[in-house]
């Protein structure tokens, strides 16, 4: 329950956003939903006038299309042939009093009738306001089809009845390609137009959200003790669904199973199990929702969220350090390329999170998932202190480090970074840009004790990185070169080294990666970087890690030609060499051997093969400066 309570507890503290529409970086909207509402997909929208007659009606952009409509507890739990209806905004069949007279299909009793008595007993309420009155009063009327058609939304037939779909000759009506069902399917909002004064939009209104709020209060069932809050209220055993989308069926909580072992045959009635109380329940979820929209990551319909209790923004565990702070990661200048240093960074960047801390601010981290259509789980669920929390993000993010060059700016320029990659991009470095979705979120759970509980890495997935990176051959450059970075970061996470070359590191593996460095940038400088194909140390890379004194003999062989075609003539190539001399004079004869390299030989590699970059473009920077004196 305690998820619930704080879920409860973010509902609360967030009052002030209650209503607010906000929109996501795909323009689609959300907000944080009153009590007594949810969200719909609207597809036609009808304008109403003050005195409650028809104006316009329009078909609703797909962008816009996500509405705010209050609901009863049968009503956002309505599944099958069960007649219950929203009450305000609401399907064709429900809210047109002329459904049937247009060939609608009515199964069993007309939902109108239902539908009509509801909204009449909370417009003749005290609580009801003005805009909800000119709704009733047209609606009573029972033309809504008549009017559409008028319209030019609707369609019908010969005999005056609604078309299943088009089949004439011309172009297809816009309704039949917004409503997936037919004709009949669709979704009515309703809103109210004023030729004297702006009118804010029904669906967004405050009081209208509130005035159905504290009429259908009155109308809530037997009260009971709340398991959540401890207090007494009016209970429920209905509960909220469209958690992580509009189209979503699958329920938190659900007591159904009416039949049979009634309950697991433990209990003979749903509250026995766990008292739910209507306001508790409406809050939580809808605080679910909400952050789920906000900040929430969806993977294969798995959800993975991260909130805190007295600021619902927090750094999350999913993303990279590029994210987090992009200004520290991309800096150009650095005191100190290590990694204390950068921990130092790294901490400064998440101090903005640690400012105005309550006296009991947590953050709660939450997975969710649904084996099937109608029931989701929690899968995961941890509750902790801020400050631990931040202690722990900063560790993940000070440790798991190397410098990358897959990110782009907002140019599409690949820029270089230092940081963490996000767990999603480890999926990928370790099964292969093509890993399904699947295979993405169940290494993106398993990554979450890493980070939160300070675990190693699954050995499992650490070598699979580093084996995909020792095969460049099997991928494209710019993949390998990004799977290398992160198999270094995964590979580092564990040996600590620093981010620059460790000239004094004497490990045979580490070693024998900057041997295999130098040779593969050699060879690419002896060919020109104009050559696109790859150097012989790249091509023998997976052989090499497995077979390293009989590889490098293959590899320094065919180093010679090279070195024989262009003489004494570049410094680099004696630079070089005398490199190979060196390290390779480092590696006792005992351990140059054929013994298979452990991962620790790519973090050589690599942060040889960087630092000869680094010397190159400063040389070709001296070059050119020099020339242009000489000039």
């Amino acid at each position: 329950m305690s998820w619930l309570l704080n879920l409860c507890e973010t509902y609360e503290s967030n009052l002030g956003r209650v209503g607010i529409i906000e929109t996501k970086h795909n323009e689609q909207e959300y907000t944080l939903l009153p009590v007594s509402h949810t969200t719909q997909t609207a597809h036609i929208e009808v304008h109403i006038t003050e005195e409650g007659e028809f104006h316009t009606a329009s078909l609703v952009d797909k962008s816009t299309a996500n509405t705010l409509i209050p609901c009863t507890e049968d009503s956002s739990s309505r599944a099958g042939a069960v007649i219950a209806p929203y009450p305000l905004h609401d399907k064709l069949s429900y809210v047109a009093g002329d459904y049937a007279a247009y060939g609608g299909e009515i199964k069993k009793e007309e939902p109108f009738a239902y539908y009509i008595k509801n909204l009449a007993d909370w417009a003749n309420s005290s609580y009801a306001v003005d805009k909800v009155k000119s709704i009733y009063r047209y609606l009573s009327k029972g033309r809504l089809i008549e009017d559409l058609v008028n319209e030019g939304i609707l369609y019908v037939d010969t005999d005056n009845k609604l078309l299943d779909k088009w089949d004439q000759s011309g172009l297809k009506p816009p309704i039949f390609s917004a409503v997936a069902g037919g004709q009949t399917s669709a979704f009515v909002r309703f809103n109210v137009y004023s030729p004297t004064k702006m009118l804010t939009d029904v669906w967004k209104d405050g009081e209208v959200h509130d005035s159905f709020a504290r009429y259908y209060n009155g109308l809530l069932g037997d009260e009971d003790i709340c398991y959540v809050s401890g207090k007494v209220l009016p209970a429920t055993d209905k509960h909220a669904n469209k958690i992580r989308n509009a189209g979503d069926k699958a329920k938190l909580i659900s007591a159904n199973d009416k039949s049979g072992f009634t309950f697991r045959g433990r209990f003979s009635s749903s509250n026995e199990a766990a008292s739910i109380s209507y306001e508790v329940s409406q809050k939580a979820h809808n605080a679910l929702k909400w952050l789920i929209n906000r900040q929430g990551k969806i993977i294969d319909q798995r959800v993975f969220l991260v909130w805190g209790n007295d600021d619902s923004d927090i750094a999350g565990i999913t993303e990279d350090f590029y994210d987090l702070s992009p200004e520290i990661a991309v800096a150009k200048e650095r005191v100190s390329f290590t990694n204390e240093a950068f921990a130092r960074e790294v901490a400064k960047a998440l101090a903005g999170f640690r400012n105005q801390l309550s006296t009991k601010a947590n953050v709660s981290i939450m997975i969710l998932d649904s084996a099937t259509t109608g029931r989701m789980a929690v899968l995961y669920y941890r509750n902790m202190d801020k400050n631990l929390y931040l202690d722990r993000l900063t560790q993940w993010y000070s440790t798991c480090i190397w410098l990358h060059r897959y990110r782009k700016d907002d140019n599409g320029k690949f820029i270089e970074f230092v940081g963490t990659p996000a767990t999603k991009d480890i999926a990928f470095a370790a099964y292969g840009p093509r890993a399904s979705e699947k295979i993405v979120k169940g290494l993106m759970e398993r990554m979450l004790p890493c980070i939160i509980d300070e675990r190693p890495i699954p050995r499992d997935i650490v070598t699979s990185a580093f084996q995909r990176a020792s095969s460049p051959e099997s991928m494209e450059k710019w993949e390998w070169e990004k799977t290398l970075s992160i198999a270094c970061a995964l590979i580092n996470k564990k040996e600590g080294f620093e981010m620059k070359l460790e000239e004094g590191n004497y490990n045979r593996d580490y070693l024998f990666g900057r041997l295999l460095a130098v040779a593969d940038v050699l060879e690419k400088r002896a060919l020109g970087y104009e050559e696109t194909r790859a150097s012989n140390a790249i091509r023998y890379m997976n052989a090499f890690s497995k077979h390293p004194a009989r590889t490098w003999k293959t590899i320094q062989e065919a180093l010679q030609p090279h070195q024989a075609r262009l003489g004494t003539k570049y410094k680099f190539l004696t630079e070089y060499a005398n490199i190979i001399d060196e390290v390779a004079s480092r590696i006792p004869i005992d351990q140059f051997n054929n013994k298979q390299l452990s991962e620790v030989y790519l973090l050589g590699f690599y942060s040889q093969r960087h630092e000869l970059y680094q010397k190159k473009e400063t040389n070709d920077a001296v070059e050119a400066s020099n020339e242009g004196e000489i000039e």
